[in-house]
């Protein structure tokens, strides 16, 4: 079935998805479904109720259940996630592309069909030439499973995954200043506890909303809260303070905040004389740096920031949350390190009430980059050059070291290799490379020169639409596995029905692929439990260390967070409170210089574009965009604008519009929005094709961690009465 038929019988049966879905399936689905929403990295608990009707299909409800993280509340996008698991759309069978057609195949043939083909191109072009790239949605025991495959049953270097271009930046500067990445340092309940909260880059509002009450009781307790972000958000609107940053200018307004803090002497002296190392050379660089420069590239007063300076040293506890609108900058890094800098000046770690939380994108983009689906690492967050890890890895494995593959290339840059063609074979699970990564054109004209692409999902998105061969998977409702949550707090996700058609587990899948190969004893694997029990063995000693915690604890205590290193070892809710993670137990502090753009601003090219979500889509809107209730509210994409700048272009609010950038253009409808600077435009991220707004994206990356510059580049923007049609 087209994409094209699905979408008019969508259009014109809309009524009826819902419903119809009910009957995808072999087998009726019990009343009571426990599961968990399968987007955000809270993870609400939910409950699935089906009411059965006589001479009708089922209908379906969802409803929050009692847990840690949520407490039971539900957001828009959870209430109706069943929507696209229970679509018609989802993919029943292996289809492979035959004369510009899919047609429906065994499994059998599937598997052999991968197995010879990537075992043809790997005779002919060596081992590195089929790459792996996977995603943040995946449960642990499926994310651990893609880097073991990889690595033992295709023997290939090249393994990314998504989750790049989520937490990359937060993760590495974690690692680098603290020695240790989670999440969050802290327990959600924290969050009360604190006396003044820098929220950074992040929407919480709309892309974690079922956390907002945790911010709204800390108000409500007399917290002060700054919000850094350029444009006004539900977040910005709740604070005390909105620092209306110039995009990308992050880590030059901590600057100016920790010069202000240097000079009148708010600094913990003691906390940082016990606990970190490197202040010389922090405060020598701070005094090096003006305040009117500051000023000029951040575009916030003196005043204001003196106020954020004052506010946030002077209270008696902090914490600090960034998100995508830092971290995905070209030196989102650096910028998260600076973030990090000011909390330890301050003294704000290992108390209740301080802490820091990178706030994570997608359901399990925590685990997902902890259990070896990153480049560089290995299963417990060990690292896949480090000889030590790489030969404790092995052991678990039952294989040499000499056998594992050294470090791949990040995620961008494997489809920069497909497009040059080093890589000529490509396996994508549960991620959706055509849309969700920048300079989308390259992208797609890459893909278009493989060999040979594999994509495993549920529903046939951009990218699989795209694919030689489309394998079925199950959906969250039929997936049993755990997940952690951006807390760092491990939960049980069991399934609650069969999975419709012949789609199967992504681990069945690799296990299967693994005996064509001739590689099957490595992959004997039945349940997911039987995966997790070698994951906790895997990950043992490393820096996340899951081995205390099993599937019975999970069921016994809804959740328990890492690191956890022993059985009956309760997991550390708070990190910190005594030493960091590095061998000296102290933090390290960074000398940070103010960031000069990638991308400027010009005659031709004279507003700034930056991207983001939107309450009711999520990702590349593969999942919500097949959820009638969701697509309903948001059934295209939009440009914000400030009517100012829109007035003056001639664009009148609700017309087209095209934006272009260097790299590609794209027609979009113009929203008036007084919300956001007049040197900016907003476009959201969830839509693909012509509304694909990463064809306009810059591709420069992060030195460091290889994150994409996502969220600043430069763009023309006309009415399309006067701008040339092509995109």
């Amino acid at each position: 079935m087209s994409m094209a038929f699905m979408k008019l019988k969508k259009r014109r049966d809309s009524s009826r998805v819902v419903l119809i879905a009910g009957r995808v399936g072999a087998e009726k689905m019990n009343q009571g479904m426990k599961t968990q929403c399968p987007f955000c990295s809270v993870q609400c608990k939910m409950q699935l109720i089906e009411k059965k009707n006589a001479d009708e299909p089922s209908t379906y409800k969802a409803i929050g259940t009692p847990n840690a993280a949520s407490e039971g509340r539900l957001c828009i996008k959870g209430i109706y996630a069943h929507q696209h698991a229970l679509s018609e759309e989802r993919i029943l069978h292996p289809m492979a592309r035959r004369d510009g057609q899919y047609v429906a195949i065994t499994w059998e043939e599937a598997y052999t069909l991968m197995a010879s083909k990537f075992t043809e191109l790997q005779t002919q072009y060596g081992q590195d030439v089929v790459g792996v790239y996977g995603g943040g949605s995946l449960t642990n025991e499926s994310a651990y499973l893609l880097g073991k495959f990889a690595r033992v049953g295709l023997k290939t270097k090249y393994i990314d995954y998504n989750g790049r271009f989520c937490m990359s930046a937060a993760a590495s500067a974690g690692m680098k200043v603290l020695g240790l990445d989670r999440g969050l340092t802290n327990p959600l309940s924290d969050i009360a506890l604190a006396s003044c909260i820098i929220l950074a880059g992040t929407n919480i509002a709309e892309c974690q909303p079922t956390i907002m009450p945790y911010f709204t009781r800390a108000k409500a307790k007399g917290a002060y809260l700054i919000a850094i972000d350029p444009r006004e958000t539900g977040t910005t609107r709740m604070a005390d303070l909105h620092l209306k940053v110039k995009p990308g200018m992050d880590a030059a307004l901590v600057n100016g905040i920790l010069k202000v803090i240097v000079e009148e002497g708010w600094i913990d002296a003691a906390f940082v004389q016990q606990r970190t190392k490197g202040v010389e050379a922090l405060l020598a660089h701070l005094e090096t740096l003006e305040m009117n420069e500051i000023v000029e590239l951040t575009g916030i007063s003196a005043a204001l920031i003196r106020e954020a300076a004052q506010a946030f040293s002077q209270a008696a506890t902090g914490m600090v949350f960034t998100a995508r609108g830092v971290e995905q900058q070209t030196d989102g890094h650096m910028a998260v390190r600076n973030f990090l800098n000011l909390l330890l000046l301050t003294g704000n770690f290992g108390k209740p009430g301080c802490g820091y939380g990178a706030v994570t994108g997608q359901g399990n983009g925590q685990g997902g980059r902890e259990h070896g689906q990153k480049a560089d690492q290995l299963p417990g967050y060990r690292l896949i050059e480090n000889p030590e890890d790489r030969s404790y890895v092995a052991s678990v494995w039952g294989i040499a070291p000499s056998e594992l593959p050294g470090k791949g290339v990040s995620a961008y840059e494997m489809m920069q290799k497909v497009q040059e063609q080093e890589i000529r074979g490509l396996f994508v699970m549960a991620s959706n490379p055509i849309v969700s990564n920048p300079n989308a054109s390259l992208v797609e004209e890459g893909l278009r020169k493989l060999d040979f692409l594999v994509v495993a999902d549920m529903l046939m998105s951009e990218t699989a639409q795209m694919a030689d061969l489309v394998l079925p998977v199950s959906a969250f409702l039929e997936n049993e596995g755990t997940l952690t949550n951006f807390e760092g707090r491990v939960l049980l996700r069991e399934a609650s029905r069969s999975a419709p058609g012949e789609a199967k587990h992504d681990w069945e899948i690799l296990c299967k692929l693994a005996v064509k190969l001739g590689r099957g004893a490595y992959f004997p694997f039945t349940s997911a439990e039987g995966i997790f029990d070698e994951l906790r063995l895997a990950s043992r000693g490393g820096v996340a260390d899951y081995y205390g915690i099993t599937y019975e604890r999970l069921r016994d205590d809804e959740g328990v967070y890492w690191p956890c290193p022993e059985l009956g070892h309760l997991g550390e809710k708070r990190l910190f409170e005594t030493s960091f993670a590095h061998t000296d137990g102290r933090a390290e502090l960074s000398v940070v210089h103010n960031h000069v753009l990638s991308e400027q601003v010009s005659d031709d090219y004279p507003l700034y574009l930056t991207t983001g979500r939107t309450l009711v889509h999520y990702l590349t809107g593969e999942q919500t965009r097949r959820s009638e209730s969701l697509a309903q509210r948001e059934m295209e994409s939009f440009a914000e604008i400030h009517p100012s700048t829109a007035q003056r272009l001639h664009i009148e609010d609700g017309a087209l519009m095209k934006l272009a950038s260097r790299r590609g253009a794209m027609i979009v409808r113009c929203r008036y929005s007084d919300n956001i600077r007049e040197d900016m435009v907003f476009v959201p991220m969830h839509w693909g094709g012509a509304q694909n707004v990463n064809k306009l994206t810059h591709p420069a990356l992060d030195p460091t961690c290889r994150m994409p510059g996502f969220k600043i580049c430069a763009v023309h923007v006309s009415g399309l009465h006067s701008a040339a049609m092509s995109v």
